[in-house]
């Protein structure tokens, strides 16, 4: 679903992708992680079309990017640092304004639906100023799959939430990619990485340097490839959710 080939990014003479290959098959949950400054949100940024690289090939679902970006930007859903949600508007009215924008058909029973599966339906009316850090994360989530993407794009999804809502963004991602939606993940907890997700990829110094699948190593042999791999600590990595 996911073709990167030979991916470089440079902003002047400063290269921060230096031929990045990563591919995600339809439906695979792929971790990518990396110590600060390895290019994982450019690399994210790029594949979701919001910036072009300067040399090499994306694809996703066979579409090559960025010229045919106006068509892929449909199947895609992104979770980043910005929430892109509105403060004064309710939750329902959020997701109804996204999904005017995506031309949605049957709109007021899909934002049901979504605001259900997130657990906020009994917040529908209640402005999302007011809601919890977890809470937007969840609509979030709501936002960028109700059009039903088949790539969903997620940086830093845990950062800020509290235990609980950690454990029901678990929950929701395993669904999420149980349905056969494609997943790319970027986060700094590289054991509950590498347990959520069907393979982790390690970035470092703008290149994959390393793939893992899920079972094949231990948490703690993990951070040691990832050390080895990266010259750097794991920092928090030991932490888990749930």
């Amino acid at each position: 679903m996911i073709q990167i080939s030979g991916l470089v990014k440079q902003y002047g003479f400063n290269p921060v992708l230096r031929g990045v290959d990563l591919h995600v098959p339809p439906g695979a949950f792929v971790t990518l992680v990396g110590p600060n400054g390895a290019g994982k949100s450019t690399l994210m940024r790029i594949v979701a079309t919001l910036l072009k690289p300067t040399a090499g090939e994306v694809k996703i679902g066979g579409w090559l990017m960025p010229q045919f970006s106006d068509r892929v930007r449909r199947h895609i859903g992104l979770v980043s640092h910005q929430t892109l949600l509105y403060g004064d508007l309710t939750a329902a009215e959020n997701l109804l304004f996204f999904a005017k924008l995506y031309r949605l058909d049957n709109s007021e029973d899909r934002v049901a639906q979504a605001l259900k599966r997130v657990g906020l339906a009994a917040r529908e009316r209640d402005a999302v100023r007011t809601f919890s850090r977890g809470m937007m994360q969840r609509l979030t989530i709501a936002r960028a799959t109700l059009h039903e993407p088949d790539v969903l794009l997620l940086d830093e999804p845990y950062t800020g939430l509290d235990q609980d809502a950690s454990a029901l963004l678990d929950s929701l991602l395993r669904r999420e990619s149980e349905n056969g939606r494609t997943i790319l993940m970027i986060t700094h907890d590289l054991v509950h990485g590498l347990n959520l997700c069907d393979r982790v990829a390690i970035l470092s110094r703008g290149k994959i340097v390393q793939e893992i699948a899920n079972g094949e190593v231990s948490g703690s042999e993990f951070l040691d490839i990832y050390a080895e791999q990266t010259g750097r600590k794991a920092g928090m990595a030991k932490k888990t959710h749930g």
